[in-house]
Formats: structure tokens, sequence, C-alpha cells
């Protein structure tokens, strides 16, 4: 297959000698390794249904929230991309037109971890060696649209055609796991994974939560009104997420707040959520209270915690009103790892079955928190860079701030906690290029053999991420 020009093979690669060199030689011990995606928001309807994607622009432009908010920024409508409303008004219904307008804007993207990705995807999937514009527009969208018929680009060929080991969809404690249980039927459990994430019943400023704490002891048989029960209630259904593959949790919280309140603080609490008589403060409580718990629940059954802290969400109350969460609008913040899991680390970071991988939008926190701590808890792992931040320059200002202090086996090596199905192979080839690269320099800097350097970028590409999630 041809080589397109904006796909160099050694891209991403350091510029000088003999960095660029080394990075060369280590690369193809890792280019081929199977794929560990372990969290991550692609639909679980799509394995379980194993059904044709609609068109191009489902493929690549409707899932990608990346992709919406830069075209956003250019004052393009989600209408215009056919992004669906809550009121049911018209927005654009022909998928064509919708690619061309994203075709003509394409680049917009020069320089965005997007277009590297996209780039990827058409040329390793597709065999297209165009640049996507406003003039290969069409040319492009038929090429894809013609392939989508083909046994090869139905999801469960992808993940296979991917060398995709694992991976791992992420649902709330409330969702049936309706295509868990398809997949569970047709023996794809293992391969496909759900993820217990609680949020929909831990985090009292959701408007729902009332409702949703009725449902949740509905639906476990066990009374959530008392905290004893509440905390059964989350021991049964996480339990019953591992029936469907499930290793971890996963919790998006804006803050690493963590509480160890005494039982009649917490049945307090807990009464005045269920009253609706709580406030900002009392949700703040709540959910650090909650992570505690959720922390001597992994002690208990051993599935590890995922902590995504940090994020300001849906901060556009037009576009959630009108179109809900996930669209874009979700900003990073400034978070506390060290004082926030004070008391969770105090009740519970020395018990030898907690495992908890922080993520962290704040990038101030790499060296001056998550580095030192991770290396020092044997409960903690670093997760790798996150949203903003699984760029290549996200990657190297990461693996620059954490590795004198943690070392490379405190990571919890990479997962592309992505929602576009096809940019997961372009997303782990660009973590496994900038490690290559980043190991290039140390070698060439002597302070790490080449053998040493082949060994951990490995392990970084791989088996990091199956240790971290205990997966066998």
């Amino acid at each position: 297959m041809t080589q397109p020009s904006h796909l160099h093979p050694d891209r991403l690669f350091p510029a000088s000698e003999p960095a660029q060199s080394i990075a060369r030689d280590l690369y193809p011990a890792v280019k081929d390794l199977p794929i560990v995606s372990p969290h991550g928001h692609t639909d679980p309807s799509w394995f379980a249904q194993n059904g044709r994607f609609a068109s191009p622009t489902a493929l690549f432009l409707t899932p990608d929230h990346y992709v919406l908010r830069m075209l956003k920024s250019r004052g393009i409508s989600y209408d215009a991309l056919g992004i669906p409303r809550k009121d049911g008004k018209p927005v654009e219904a022909d998928g064509r037109k919708a690619w061309r307008l994203f075709a003509d804007n394409y680049y917009l993207f020069a320089g965005t971890p997007s277009k590297t990705w996209i780039d990827h995807s058409l040329h390793a999937v597709f065999g297209i060696t165009e640049e996507l514009s406003g003039a290969t527009a069409d040319s492009i969208y038929d090429a894809i649209d013609a392939k989508l018929s083909s046994p090869d680009l139905l999801p469960r060929a992808i993940l296979d055609n991917f060398k995709v080991e694992v991976i791992a969809t992420t649902e709330f404690a409330l969702d049936p796991l309706t295509h868990h249980q398809s997949m569970l039927e047709q023996g794809l459990i293992g391969q496909v994974r759900t993820t217990y994430r609680p949020d929909d019943v831990c985090d009292p400023s959701r408007a729902a939560i009332v409702e949703n704490l009725q449902k949740f002891g509905e639906l476990t048989g066990e009374n959530v009104s008392t905290w004893s029960g509440l905390i059964n209630a989350h021991r049964n259904r996480r339990e019953y997420f591992r029936r469907f593959g499930a290793v971890a949790t996963d919790h998006g919280v804006p803050t690493a707040n963590t509480a160890d309140l005494s039982a009649p603080e917490k049945q307090a609490l807990l009464d005045k959520v269920l009253a609706g008589k709580h406030d900002a403060n009392d949700a703040e409580l709540f959910r650090a209270q909650m992570m505690t718990e959720m922390a001597l629940l992994s002690v208990e059954d051993g599935m590890v915690m995922q902590l995504h802290a940090g994020s300001r969400r849906n901060t556009d109350p037009l576009l959630f009103g009108e179109r809900g969460a996930d669209l874009g609008a979700d900003i990073p913040g400034p978070t506390d790892y060290v004082g926030g899991l004070r008391a969770l680390l105090g009740r519970c970071g020395n018990e030898p079955n907690l495992k908890l991988i922080m993520f962290v939008l704040d990038e101030t926190t790499y060296a001056r928190e998550l580095a030192p701590m991770a290396g020092y808890w044997p409960s903690l792992l670093i997760g790798p860079p996150w949203w903003f931040h699984d760029s290549p320059q996200g990657i190297r200002r990461y693996l620059d701030q954490v590795v004198e202090t943690a070392g490379f086996y405190n990571l919890a090596g990479f997962n592309d906690d992505t929602r576009a199905l096809l940019s997961i192979p372009a997303r782990h080839d660009v973590w496994r290029r900038e490690v290559c690269g980043f190991l290039g320099r140390w070698v060439g800097e002597n302070r790490i053999s080449k053998s040493t350097a082949q060994d951990i970028a490995v392990h970084l590409s791989y088996q990091a991420a199956k240790d971290a999630y205990k997966i066998g």
C-alpha cells in the first residue's frame, strides 16, 4: 500500500540524531503488538449487534466530540452536522452533506491529534492516500461507504483486524447491560467487557439523583435509605457487572476529594440527599465519602478503581439543554490529588488488594503530586494522559514529568478512552511512537541501555495495561 506523504514512516520520532534512529529501531517491536483497551466509551451495541455502520459520517464525525468541539469553535452549528436535539427539531439528515462540511473545514485540525488519528484511520483501514479536503470529500466518502458493507468492516471484525485483545465499555450503575447480556450469550465477553461507573447513583448534583437511588434500591433489592443498604446495593451491582467481564470501576468526579465520615454522619448525609434538601457542599461531601466507600469495596472484591478527576462538565448550558452531555463543552480544571485522597489513603492506601489509577486533566499535578504519590503508595498507579492531553505533545509532557519520580512501572500503560472505534489503533500508535521517541532520547543520552529501552517500550505498549487492570 502506498504510504501517503502526510503519514511519514518516522512521524513523531525525534528530529535529531541519534534519538531518531534509536526510536526507529525500537518501534518495530511494539508496532504490531495486540491492543489492550481497558477503558473507553465505544457503544456496546456495535459489538452485540455487529451491524453495518450507517455512513462515514456516523463512523468519523457524529461520535467524536474532539471533532465536534473544533467545528463548533469556528461557528459551525451542530444542527448542520446532524447532531440530534432533545426537542426533536430537525437537524441535517444527509450524512454526505455533513461530511462535506467536515471536509471543507478539515484544515482546522492541522496540528491536532484528531488529524493524526483520522489520517491514520483513512489510510490503514480504507487504503486512502489522499488528504481529506473539500476537493476530496465526495471521493473519500464514496470510498469509505463502499467498504462499509464489507464483512471486514463489521464491528467485531474491526476488533479482530485491529488485534484488539481486550476492549472495555463503560456503563452506569442503572444500565441494564442488555447488549452485554447478548454478548455473553454469544461468547464475546472477555474480548469485550463492561466497566462499573456508578456516577448516576453517587453524584447528588445530578437532577435525578433521588429517582436514581430509588431505582437502584429496586434493582438490587436493597434498602438504600440506610447507608449500609446503599453500600450493599453497590456490592450487589458490582458483582453483577463482573458477570459481564468487568475488572474495573470508573468515577468521573469534579474533584479528587475523599472523606471518612462516622456512621451517623454518613446516614445524616444520605437522609438529606434522599429528601432533596442537599446543597452543593453536601453533594461534594457525598461524592467524597462514596469514593472512599468504592475503594473499600475494591479492597473486598479486587476491582481496579479508576478516578477521572478535574473535568468541568457541561460548561455550555445551551448545548446541554438542547442535546445533552459529552458533546465538547467540558473543560479541564485544577485538581488537588494529595489533599483529595488523604482520607481514602489513610483508610485503605496500604491494603494490598487496592489498585487505584489516577487520571488528571491538570498537568501541573504530574510532577508535583501524581508522580510522588505513585512513587510511594503501592495502591496507586498513574493513568495515561487523558482527553485533552492524549496527544503527541501531551504524551511528551507526561513522560517528562512523571518518570524520574515514579519510574516506568508505576504507570498504567495506555488506554484510548475513545468513542470513535476506528481511532483506536491510531491512538495506540501515537502512544507507542512517543514512548519510542522518549526512550530513544534517553538511550542517546546514555541514561538507559538500548536493551532496557526495548523492554520498557514493550511493557508500556502492552503489558502495563494488562497488569494495571488485572487482565490475565
